[in-house]
């Protein structure tokens, strides 16, 4: 079933340059680099991935949980990111306007799954 709320230009772009990021991300949830960080950092950094694309799936239909499991993934990349003391500014400024960019759009969104 089509979804009857029309998906806005910058939702459109901010999915998409999610989408591509998200490519680019997941085989590196199997490289060495990612494994020296820790027995456990790769399997977290997988579900961080995939959290992020079902997140950007729900935005890209409007759908608020969307927007919600980004914000909720956003955070929880961070927090281990200054765990392992790997902090990309540049990442985070991204994250931060593509959830403002969710955020504007938000209210016009659908509540159901």
């Amino acid at each position: 079933m089509q979804s009857s709320i029309k998906r806005p230009l910058l939702i459109r772009i901010v999915c998409i340059l999610g989408f591509i990021w998200i490519v680019f991300s997941f085989p590196s949830v199997f490289s060495p680099s990612i494994k020296k960080m820790g027995d456990w950092y790769p399997a977290l950094f997988g579900l961080i991935v995939a959290s992020s694309f079902i997140s950007y799936i729900g935005v890209w239909h409007m759908k608020r949980w969307g927007v919600q499991l980004f914000v909720i993934t956003f955070f929880i990349k961070e927090l281990v990111l200054v765990m392992v003391e790997d902090i990309s500014y540049v990442g985070m400024a991204f994250s931060l306007f593509f959830i403002i960019t969710m955020l504007l759009y938000y209210k016009r969104m659908d509540l159901n799954l």
